[in-house]
């Protein structure tokens, strides 16, 4: 794994909020929501974890699908944030920066003990 993905236990974990938070921005397929996830440093996502999670959060409520007819080939699942994902992706994101802090807050002591 190169050094600056993150390991595939942290993004199972949060590739749901990171989802979310790409379709807060706009409708997107499978493909697309890849390369905005890899843009922001999550590396490499392969379709084996990106569909089951999509599934889930579409079993959820969280987002819907719809299918497009493609440009000079197959179809493709474009999906969109419901409103209730919305309301999901503003909890989350709360509960992330809580988190977040009490682990960085955790962390700082090895920080300061490297220096």
């Amino acid at each position: 794994m190169p050094v600056n993905e993150p390991s595939s236990g942290w993004l199972r974990g949060v590739l749901p909020l990171a989802l979310a938070a790409v379709l807060a921005q706009g409708d997107q397929h499978g493909y697309a929501l890849v390369q905005q996830l890899a843009a922001h440093g999550f590396g490499t996502i392969r379709g084996g974890a990106l569909y089951p999670v999509l599934g889930r959060m579409e079993t959820e409520g969280l987002v819907e699908a719809r299918w497009e007819p493609g440009e000079g080939g197959p179809g493709r699942k474009v999906y969109r944030l419901s409103d209730a994902g919305r309301t999901r992706l503003i909890e989350e994101t709360a509960a992330w920066q809580r988190f977040s802090d009490s682990m960085d807050h955790l962390l700082d002591h090895v920080t300061k003990e490297g220096e």
